[in-house]
């Protein structure tokens, strides 16, 4: 099995032994994120390829070289919400995933920042040692580092028998997430959960998540943004959102870590400009 990633509008990539071996067709033509951070603008399978390679090289991922600590890379992404609430003590620990790895608890948060900052959609991966070993070293517990599965369900389960109550995790569907808040109130649990890589879903599945999840980000959704009535949203070009009260304090408790200047205004929301949004959506 080698690794699948989805990434810059949920374009497929395969990685085996750390070089792409396989770039699937872009969904989106344009991301504001991609343009901003990396110059990319007009999504290609050439420019998906690059960036996967770039990340490899630049970032060691899907290899035993992995940078696993890192800090903010984008000021308002899941993983930094996740890691201001651990700093700032409204989380104990994470559920969220690695290549190499799958399933990782931890409480570290230059750990969590440092395995999300650069990964994008993980469909599927397989253990790769020094990843593994590198996660270890820094507090992280591996659900199972026999198979790297990606389960959040069983690693939310693993984190209670751990000792933590105050769980941030991440899902990707609404079946996922359904059945953290059953497992959620069966172990009487406080689950913040936040839903990443929403590209491309239908608008079922986006109103289901947005009844089970405390946090969304948008992606290159464009069903997101036409359902979505948050109680914050933070960032307008692929802004994340709060649903529920919870979600709501998590990042305003992010917002206080981050260094640049912030308006807070209140005003109807969604906010999207429309040459800030990504292009391409369906």
């Amino acid at each position: 099995m080698a690794h699948v990633m989805e990434l810059l509008g949920k374009t497929r990539v395969v990685v085996k032994d750390g070089e792409v071996v396989e770039v699937g067709e872009p969904q989106i033509d344009w991301c504001p994120l991609f343009a901003k951070i990396r110059g990319i603008e007009e999504v290609t399978k050439d420019a998906v390829r690059e960036n996967m390679e770039f990340r490899i090289k630049d970032f060691g991922i899907f290899t035993d070289d992995r940078i696993l600590e890192h800090e903010v890379f984008v000021g308002f992404g899941a993983t930094e919400v996740m890691m201001s609430g651990l700093r700032r003590d409204l989380l104990d620990t994470t559920v969220t995933v690695c290549e190499g790895a799958g399933t990782v608890i931890t409480n570290n948060p230059t750990l969590v920042q440092g395995m999300g900052a650069r990964i994008s959609g993980l469909v599927e991966t397989e253990p790769i040692d020094g990843i593994i070993n590198g996660i270890t070293e820094r507090g992280g517990v591996i659900l199972n580092s026999s198979t790297a599965i990606i389960d959040p369900v069983a690693g939310v389960e693993k984190a209670v028998q751990l000792g933590y109550k105050r769980i941030s995790v991440s899902a990707i569907d609404p079946a996922t997430a359904k059945k953290l808040r059953e497992v959620e109130a069966e172990l009487d649990l406080d689950l913040t959960i936040i839903a990443a890589h929403t590209t491309g879903l239908s608008r079922e599945d986006a109103l289901e998540l947005i009844e089970y999840v405390d946090i969304i980000t948008s992606c290159a959704s464009k069903t997101i943004r036409d359902v979505i009535k948050p109680l914050a949203q933070v960032g307008t070009a692929v802004p994340l959102f709060a649903i529920t009260q919870k979600g709501k304090e998590l990042l305003l408790e992010r917002a206080k870590e981050v260094e640049s200047p912030i308006l807070i205004n209140t005003m109807p929301l969604p906010v999207l400009p429309e040459h800030k949004q990504p292009r391409g959506m369906n």
